[in-house]
């Protein structure tokens, strides 16, 4: 399987669209005519979408099947965007060809939506001690590496982000369910807060809850 070669007279995926709901996608788009089907790839919309070959895993779906089901519907799995590109499948001298359009009409980004975190931190302070105890909980609806979160200290009352007050990061990774962090010890007047290490990239995937 390779690229076709296009020119002005190739057929092409047009007026590509996307409906989400429950949790599954529905796309829908215009039929050039003569294509009786369509190569679908799914990926990560951060992916790299260049390539001298077509990609790998990609689902083949007809022209009947797509009648019958008034478009493509698929299970959304994964969080964040999600990158949906339709490509014709054409038949010449008995390869099989795959259209790809540089004008990117027939690709589409849909989000996926956000997987949640909760947290939870509990300070208990001894009645002539100069120090508390923190006890942090992440339960988390799917696995979180250990570059997502970090925790921040701040004299005198609770950071408001990241950059406001000592930032410690995390050693390792978080399963999916609820996971207890050992107890830190802390000065009487510091707190303690979870941030996302970097709020625009991690903001896209997960949604922070205290608890």
């Amino acid at each position: 399987m390779k690229y076709a070669e296009v020119d002005s007279s190739t057929p092409v995926i047009t007026e590509l669209s996307s409906r989400v709901e429950d949790r599954f996608c529905t796309l829908r788009w215009r039929w050039p005519e003569g294509v009786q089907a369509v190569c679908i790839h799914k990926a990560s919309a951060e992916a790299p979408v260049d390539g001298d070959s077509p990609p790998a895993g990609m689902k083949l779906y007809t022209r009947e099947e797509y009648k019958a089901n008034n478009g493509y519907r698929d299970r959304l799995d994964d969080i964040g965007l999600v990158a949906y590109t339709i490509f014709a499948r054409l038949a010449e001298h008995g390869d099989t060809m795959l259209v790809r359009q540089k004008d990117g009409d027939n690709r589409i980004v849909v989000s996926a939506g956000k997987a949640r975190i909760y947290y939870s931190i509990l300070q208990k302070k001894g009645l002539f001690s100069k120090q508390k105890t923190v006890h942090m909980t992440i339960t988390a609806e799917v696995p979180v590496g250990r570059d997502v979160l970090c925790y921040v200290k701040k004299r005198g009352g609770y950071p408001s982000g990241k950059e406001d007050g000592v930032l410690f990061p995390f050693v390792q990774d978080f399963a999916a369910g609820k996971s207890s962090l050992p107890p830190i010890e802390i000065g009487k007047e510091d707190f303690v807060r979870i941030f996302f290490t970097d709020g625009r990239k991690y903001g896209l995937y997960y949604e922070l809850v205290p608890e």
